[in-house]
């Protein structure tokens, strides 16, 4: 029997795990400082809660049956719980800062840095129908990229907007969810392939004065009285309270049709991904009680993010070789890590203890033997440079605090 992974999942070691963590942490810090309450929700759903007419995500759920034959399916997202959510749970107060983290999973073809199962950080504000939620969901995502030190660009649109964009034109409304489909595709197939495909859902006239209008700035829009433009504008006033800018693009269509507002995409110029987006979905968290709710989010993709983070990750801080001395050196690991300090305990050789530290890249190993013990003091090497000093306890904790 071949044993192997199953084909679009993923083992993450050590050092990719670490700084993945240390991402997470600086995301939930900011989820935090903003307001948004943590909550969990299953990764199991019963299937017929997705609309098939809903979106074309709907092809790449992950579906299953339990022992009961009941119809499952692993959860694609966070978003559409939050509809089950208010329904289950009738006492939230509005409006509700929520955020949750954790995997989410699509049963698409592999390919590579695609995989079945990703970790979103969601955040959402429901119960809010103002622009200064929208305002502060991106004000989050400002925050938490200046945190980790990525240079952003937020570009903004309205589905209202472009809703509005394809009436000007004469496209019918039942063509307009599909053509936004098509429009959301820009960036991955180029402008020539989505004029191809656009031409075989409407005119090719239709096509040319749909991308002329997407070269007109926001003032055009707003002077021509076009429903969405206002909230844009909004939005664009309420970001530079805040201190950041954004970019209107009246191209950008966000492909998930529940989306009803004020929609962005934030991405790193660096390295050319999406690390970010969301938007206004007014209609769909209230479908189960019957009445509209308001709501708005953001999701962050841990692991966009985690490919444009270069940066060095601590394992273990130290490593502690006991030679002969193992009650001594016992009693010092537990003293380090009452003080916070991680560290290894290693009995044995000095050499194997030397490989293991350098193949884990930990930058200090702590020498007990007999001399030590004798002197009352503790041999720290540094990895890196090799330098050695003799410490006393209260030294050692103060140099690897550090």
């Amino acid at each position: 029997m071949k044993i192997e992974r199953a084909r679009g999942f993923r083992d993450i070691m050590p050092e990719e795990a670490l700084k993945r963590e240390k991402i997470l942490d600086v995301i939930r810090r900011n989820f935090k400082l903003f307001g948004f309450l943590p909550i969990e929700t299953p990764t199991v759903e019963y299937a017929n809660m997705i609309d098939q007419r809903d979106d074309e995500v709907i092809s790449d759920i992950f579906k299953l049956k339990d022992k009961g034959g009941r119809e499952l399916m692993l959860r694609f997202e966070f978003t559409f719980q939050l509809s089950r959510l208010v329904k289950e749970q009738p006492n939230i107060k509005l409006p509700f800062r929520r955020y949750q983290i954790g995997s989410v999973f699509r049963d698409e073809p592999t390919q590579k840095g695609r995989y079945r199962e990703f970790v979103q950080c969601d955040a959402d504000i429901i119960g809010d129908e103002s622009v200064n939620a929208d305002a502060e969901c991106l004000a989050l995502a400002w925050k938490i990229f200046s945190d980790l030190g990525l240079k952003i660009k937020i570009k903004v649109n309205n589905r209202k907007l472009l809703d509005a964009i394809l009436e000007n034109i004469g496209v019918a409304k039942e063509k307009r969810d599909q053509a936004m489909r098509e429009i959301d595709k820009l960036e991955k197939l180029g402008e020539n392939q989505v004029k191809d495909n656009l031409k075989a859902l409407i005119t090719e006239s239709q096509v040319k004065k749909l991308f002329s209008l997407f070269d007109k700035n926001l003032s055009y829009f707003l002077k021509q009285g076009f429903e969405g433009a206002r909230e844009i504008k909004q939005l664009l006033q309420l970001a530079k309270i805040y201190g950041f800018k954004l970019e209107f693009t009246p191209s950008l269509a966000r492909g998930l049709s529940y989306y009803t507002g004020n929609v962005w995409e934030i991405t790193t110029p660096a390295y050319g991904l999406t690390i970010a987006a969301g938007g206004r979905f007014d209609d769909k968290v209230g479908k189960y009680v019957g009445k509209k709710i308001p709501a708005v989010g953001i999701s962050f993709g841990l692991d966009r993010i985690a490919e444009c983070i270069r940066t060095e990750v601590e394992t273990v801080k130290t490593l502690i070789i006991s030679i002969g001395q193992d009650p001594k050196a016992i009693e010092l690991a537990t003293k380090l890590r009452n003080e916070g300090i991680s560290c290894i305990l290693q009995f044995g050789k000095i050499s194997k203890g030397l490989e293991y530290a350098n193949s884990y890249k930990i930058p200090y190993t702590v020498f007990i033997g007999k001399e030590e013990v004798s002197k009352k003091k503790f041999k720290l090497r540094n990895m890196k440079t090799g330098k050695e000093e003799l410490l006393t306890e209260k030294q050692l904790v103060a140099r690897l605090k550090k």
